[in-house]
């Protein structure tokens, strides 16, 4: 395959597109890049969209590159919605938080704290759980001992 893109100034480079397909706390951005990257023709572009059909952390994420590599004309399983912790260690992340605030917070203020402290953590479950987020977030959150 040959590499043909045209860009103009607002078209970003591939390098540009890499650095965002890669950006772990932002899975909108990643999402957006997979949009991007297929519409260029390069084959380490549809290495990278093989990369993050794989192993991105969001399913939105993977589906869509996924959906863009049989687009492009290549062959590869779909990827499947994982289940349980997305992040490894994620429940003691979340009680090591709960633990370091104040008795008596509110969930707010966990969230908040959660979003400053592992953005990784809660972009990938907030990707994840889309419109179900706070309710999963704020069960979850309910349910870990205090102290």
């Amino acid at each position: 395959m040959e590499f043909t893109e045209q860009r103009t100034d607002e078209t970003p480079s591939l390098e540009e597109l890499k650095k965002s397909a890669g950006r772990m706390s932002n899975w909108r951005e990643r999402l957006k890049a997979v949009e991007e990257l297929s519409k260029m023709a390069d084959p380490a572009v549809i290495a990278l969209l093989a990369r993050i059909a794989k192993s991105d952390t969001v399913y939105q994420v993977q589906e869509a590159a996924h959906r863009k590599l049989v687009e492009l004309g290549e062959e590869g399983e779909a990827p499947v919605r994982k289940k349980g912790e997305l992040i490894k260690g994620t429940a003691k992340i979340l009680l090591r938080i709960k633990k370091s605030l104040p008795e008596g917070h509110t969930y707010q203020q966990f969230k908040d704290k959660l979003q400053h402290m592992r953005t990784d953590v809660y972009d990938t479950y907030e990707g994840d759980k889309e419109a179900g987020f706070d309710a999963w977030l704020e069960n979850t959150w309910s349910s870990l001992s205090a102290r």
